[in-house]
């Protein structure tokens, strides 16, 4: 076990389990939790997450931040259907196998038809990943 393993039962901690039967159900089991109006995603490095290097493949938590921005952006905009234009990944340190990965969401500007957000995700309070993108609401020119 790595020492910056993070042992966790996000049951236990106050998670639910995200029922998904598309491509997040695939790479899950994936996690939410709300804390008042922010909700974030998580998920426990399961081997089947690693990379060639043996530590967490980068499009797993492209993954995680593209779908905990966006549901961020589909509540900031009152359940409007949304579509991901542009999402910028930047890499901060590498996940180990067993540790529990969080998202931190934000709504940076909103226009009448585009949506600015960001979001980071942790391990603990180590950051391991930030994304900055932009949202097109659907049906909206």
């Amino acid at each position: 076990m790595d020492s910056r393993e993070t042992a966790i039962d996000p049951a236990a901690s106050g998670w639910e389990q995200v029922e998904d039967t598309g491509f997040f159900g695939c790479v899950g089991p994936v996690w939410q939790r709300r804390d008042g109006d922010d909700l974030s995603l998580g998920f426990i490095a399961e081997p089947k997450h690693h990379n060639r290097r043996g530590v967490v493949q980068g499009g797993m938590l492209t993954t995680l931040l593209d779908r905990a921005v966006g549901m961020a952006v589909f509540e900031a905009s009152g359940g409007r259907p949304q579509a991901t234009v542009q999402l910028d990944m930047h890499f901060l340190d590498a996940v180990q196998i067993g540790e529990f990965v969080e998202t931190r969401c934000q709504i940076d500007r909103r226009t009448r038809s585009i949506t600015f957000a960001s979001g980071t995700a942790f391990v603990g309070k180590r950051p391991v990943a930030s994304a900055k993108g932009i949202w097109k609401m659907l049906g909206v020119d």
